[in-house]
């Protein structure tokens, strides 16, 4: 044995060699040999980082919510209205009203209040809170699911890498491999389940293959050949026992409560679920948070359905031991403005807003950073939207500097500046 390799550089883990440590080693020993390439090292690297199952769950407000009526209440206050803040399972943390059981888990919860951007418009800010980029129309950025899952999914794993509960950004240039899968909670997805038999499913496909190689002879082979790839990955669920994990009637009746019977704690329970199961990625989206009008009485409908699905999804993947392998994202496109117009309403606000976040190796029961007494400005620890990225890379063990290339050859970082927000995780 080459006397690089030493027997005490490989940690011992419940009876068996760390393979961490094996990759390290293996591969510092094989390089210094010539006998491991630089592609090989960065294979069996990508091989370790799938082993480690970490996943993510963003829970995507659209619409954007006011931070008011959220994570950072201002009562007594002009701007803060008629809200009032109650007490979380942290002294010194308070949090708007109507949010009970995401003050009883604050403990494993962190908030952001001093988030800022600029991006005010809807469907700018929802793409740029999704893949980190500002829209451009020379490329199709992929979304943060997309890209964390070409770096963590398993291939061999039948379930999707991406799953949307409600329409998301896809997975621009990284290609069909990490294109969503769009469900509806507590449904299955359509067309699988045993719709046909084995036998005619395999006859349809042959069939199917037939007129794709026609199409493609006729100039159409890079549409066959992604769609070749949708259907292979569609084919491998359709076939798949794992497809169980949509059923939402296979858990107790107790626990469906515990989500609350709403699609958005039906979406929540669902993301538990996938995750449990490998999937990578799992986005839970729920809309009407665009309260120009009649602000207060809206937010408390939306935080009625919102807080119990994000308190028991965070308390339930605790008690599972899912907490610290996955990050759990409640966040917006930008927030609310301190003023309320005449229609008892707030605007659009970029200035300052915040996010929560659990699990993923953050350390809940802080709030990072925050407004000034009248919530028009972010007073210390501003974090960015590059910054937040970088964060969820960190967390996931993806490295965010790490370049994919566009189809004209570009080479695109994961996030493109930024650095990871260190009191997330001191």
């Amino acid at each position: 044995m080459d006397r690089a390799f030493h027997h005490q550089d490989v940690r011992l883990e419940r009876g068996g060699v760390s393979r961490r440590s094996f990759l390290h080693v293996v591969s510092a020993a094989s390089v210094a040999a010539g006998t491991l390439s630089f592609r090989d090292l960065v294979s069996l690297q990508a091989a370790e980082l799938r082993q480690r199952r970490k996943s993510m769950i963003l829970l995507w407000m659209q619409g954007a919510p006011s931070q008011f009526e959220t994570f950072d209440p201002k009562p007594g206050t002009d701007n803060g209205g008629s809200t009032e803040s109650i007490e979380t399972a942290v002294p010194g943390i308070r949090i708007a009203q109507g949010w009970n059981k995401t003050a009883a888990a604050m403990n494993d919860i962190a908030l952001i209040r001093s988030m800022t951007n600029r991006e005010g418009n809807h469907q700018r800010a929802t793409y740029q809170l999704h893949t980190g980029y500002v829209p451009s129309g020379s490329v199709k950025h992929p979304s943060i699911g997309a890209s964390v899952a070409k770096e963590l999914a398993d291939p061999e794993n039948p379930l999707p890498a991406v799953v949307s509960v409600g329409r998301t950004i896809g997975a621009g240039f990284l290609g069909v491999n990490y294109e969503p899968l769009v469900v509806n909670a507590g449904r299955m997805p359509e067309n699988i389940a045993g719709a046909v038999s084995a036998d005619r499913f395999r006859r349809r496909g042959g069939l199917l293959d037939k007129l794709e190689d026609e199409f493609a002879e006729r100039g159409g082979r890079d549409v066959v050949e992604d769609h070749r790839k949708l259907y292979a990955k569609a084919a491998d669920l359709f076939q798949s026992t794992e497809v169980e994990a949509f059923d939402l009637s296979k858990e107790p009746q107790s626990v469906q409560l515990q989500y609350g019977e709403t699609n958005f704690g039906r979406g929540c329970l669902l993301a538990r679920r996938l995750v449990e199961r490998g999937v990578t990625f799992v986005e839970v989206s729920l809309g009407g948070w665009d309260t120009h009008a009649d602000n207060f009485e809206r937010t408390g409908r939306l935080a009625a359905q919102t807080d119990p699905g994000f308190a028991a999804l965070v308390t339930d993947l605790k008690q599972r031991g899912l907490l610290e392998s996955t990050l759990v994202v409640w966040m917006g496109e930008f927030g609310r403005t301190p003023r309320i117009n005449a229609r008892t309403g707030r605007d659009h606000y970029p200035r300052a807003f915040n996010v929560a976040l659990a699990g993923g190796g953050v350390h809940g029961g802080r709030a990072i950073g925050s407004t000034t007494a009248d919530g028009t400005a972010v007073a210390d620890s501003p974090v960015g939207v590059t910054d937040l990225f970088c964060s969820f890379c960190h967390s996931l063990g993806v490295d965010p500097a790490k370049e994919n290339y566009s189809p004209l050859g570009r080479p695109m970082k994961i996030v493109d500046g930024g650095s990871k927000v260190e009191k997330l995780f001191a």
